[in-house]
């Protein structure tokens, strides 16, 4: 995959992310790209020039680059353990 196309996805995925505002989407930008994309293409987005970037995607990929990832940023349902009772989603 070309820098170019790395690019662009990261930008998406950081306006997605950007009504939460910026720490928030920054945040949230780097831990998808930890959580989905594939090492080669996390390798060339490192790599890449960063001031192509959108500022949430820069500074998301310039965490990235220090080393740091950032805890889930999910906030899915917490499901219960085998054999415990009490928490659903099931309505």
């Amino acid at each position: 995959m070309d820098a170019a196309r790395l690019r662009y996805m990261a930008d998406q995925i950081a306006r997605n992310f950007a009504a939460i505002g910026h720490d928030d989407a920054v945040a949230a930008t780097a831990d998808h790209i930890v959580k989905f994309w594939d090492p080669r293409m996390k390798d060339a987005i490192l790599a890449d020039d960063r001031n192509a970037l959108s500022p949430i995607a820069r500074d998301a990929v310039a965490l990235l680059a220090r080393g740091i990832e950032p805890p889930p940023q999910t906030r899915a349902t917490v499901f219960n353990d085998a054999g415990e009772g009490g928490r659903s989603d099931a309505g």
